[in-house]
């Protein structure tokens, strides 16, 4: 008969042990804390002031465009104010709104019919409206004027569930509001690093928050304006965790067909 050295199953069991700890530090790495994921910590509603503050007011630039209609109780006064559509129709649908919108030129006006050239930039919608409505006056008392603007979007990109260009349908968005139309942030949107790009006369303006904080409430960014950017910066571990997914299912997969393997020849060798 030969001899067979006696298994020494602690040694199986000791490099079984180091496999499955080596696994589990792996996969703490990639994890994501809870901390990384809530919004407004240490926020306590009762300290907080219901009274609304409302944001500036958007100012009207250079290559907005503004729906402009104006309604007198004659429908053949009214057609000479405003851009009729094939067929003689002043349909004031969103869809409608685009293509019958006034482009504001460089020099920050609009060129209405019947009326000319009218100076609105630098105004907000109300001012416009007001500057317009007293020039519509000469002409004629009973009018009714709706100004609107067409490009009432923001861009929600990055780390979020579904980025794109998105309607702003409210008077008041606020930039939770704005992430959640986009399906909030993935599971690697890096919640202390969220930039906002804003577009002023004066250029863009470019800020970064951590919408973790309940400060970001306090600050002027917290409301979305027409054509703002939100975007999303990935957490530092999102290419180590998307990376290596494939690496770890194989490494496990390894180590557990080297732990049947091991299991196997000592039955064998029990066996014998």
């Amino acid at each position: 008969m030969t001899f067979k050295p006696p298994v020494n199953m602690s040694d199986y069991q000791m490099k079984n042990s180091w496999l499955l700890i080596l696994l589990v530090i792996i996969s703490f790495n990639s994890c994501v804390t809870n901390e990384e994921v809530t919004y407004l910590q240490e926020y306590e509603l009762s300290n907080y002031s219901d009274e609304y503050v409302p944001p500036e007011s958007y100012i009207i630039q250079p290559n907005d465009n503004l729906y402009i209609r104006i309604a007198t109780p004659d429908p053949s006064l009214s057609a000479i104010f405003n851009i009729v559509e094939p067929g003689g129709m002043m349909r004031a649908d969103e869809a409608s709104a685009h293509l019958l919108s006034y482009p504001v030129d460089q020099a920050g006006t609009v060129n209405l019919p019947y009326l000319g050239l009218v100076e609105v930039g630098g105004m907000t919608l109300s001012e416009a409206k007001i500057v317009i409505g007293e020039i519509l006056a000469d002409y004629v008392a009973d009018a009714t004027l709706t100004i609107k603007l067409v490009n009432n979007y923001v861009s929600v990109l990055g780390e979020v569930t579904v980025p794109g260009l998105y309607p702003i349908y409210k008077e008041r968005l606020n930039i939770f509001q704005a992430l959640a139309m986009a399906g909030d942030l993935d599971d690697f949107g890096d919640r202390y690093m969220v930039s906002v790009i804003r577009q002023t006369p004066e250029g863009s303006i470019v800020k970064e928050f951590d919408i973790t904080d309940k400060k970001i409430i306090d600050t002027e960014f917290y409301y979305i304006m027409p054509n703002d950017v939100i975007y999303v910066k990935p957490m530092k571990g999102r290419y180590f965790a998307v990376n290596s997914a494939p690496y770890l299912l194989a490494f496990s997969a390894i180590a557990a067909l080297g732990t049947l393997v091991v299991l196997i020849q000592n039955v064998r060798i029990l066996s014998e």
